[in-house]
Order: C-alpha cells, then structure tokens, then sequence
C-alpha cells in the first residue's frame, strides 16, 4: 500500500460555529459545504473534513467527548515571523492560543486551539522532513 493521507475529518460539536472559525476567522475557503459536513482544501490531494456529531454517529457510531485530544494538527510556514502571523489571526478568530518559542529540535512553534478542542501546531522548520521542504 502506498502511504497517503487525503482526508482529516474532525467531528465537531456546532458546525456553523467551526465555519465561522475557520472560514470567517482564519479566511479559508471552503471547497464544499452540505448540511453535514464543511471541506476545505488544505493541500495538494489534501481536504480538512469538518463533521457534526449527528452525520459522524450516522457512518461512525458513537462519538465521545472529553479532556485533550492526544494529537495536534500542523500547520507548517515559511518563517517565524509568519508563525506569529498566523497565530495571531487565530487568536482574532477566538482560539485559544500559546505563543510561539524557539524549540530545542531548532524549530519555532506555538499552537492555537479551535472551538472544540483540537489543537493546531503552527510551525517554522528550517530542516526538510522526508524530502520535502516547507512550505
């Protein structure tokens, strides 16, 4: 099998409430929106999936709720300056946000959270990963 990733689907718990965040607030676009579901492109072959709870318990089963979420997202950019850019247009939308630092792997990061607790890593790498440089 040949490793691909097209799809991160985040069941959230107000659709219009994460549209509002992530459209009007971070100024995505949406590439398609049903009563369910909002998709936006955030990459190449790569869509960020926005679910209700209700469509997910449908195709899912039941969906639970509680404390941090043992995994973040990221959000890779092409300088630190940047990195306090978008940070700071995340915490204009209403995240929740902990400010950038230079981190002892030699990166600068700092993470926002999104109204229904999933946190997002905003990060200046200056080391290609894979064979592949950011942004």
């Amino acid at each position: 099998m040949e490793p691909r990733l097209n799809f991160v689907t985040l069941v959230v718990a107000d659709l219009d409430r994460a549209r509002r965040f992530y459209l009007d607030g971070l100024g995505w676009t949406a590439a398609f929106t049903g009563d369910d579901v909002l998709m936006i492109a955030v990459g190449t072959k790569l869509v960020l999936s926005l679910w209700t709870e209700s469509g997910a318990r449908e195709e899912i089963g039941e969906v639970t709720r509680g404390g941090t979420l043992p995994f973040t997202l990221a959000h890779n950019v092409a300088s630190p300056a940047d990195v306090d850019a978008v940070l700071a247009t995340a915490r204009a939308a209403g995240a929740a946000v902990h400010d950038a630092q230079q981190r002892t792997w030699g990166g600068y990061s700092g993470y926002f959270v999104d109204p229904d607790g999933f946190r997002w890593e905003v990060a200046f790498n200056p080391f290609p990963i894979g064979g592949v440089t950011f942004p």
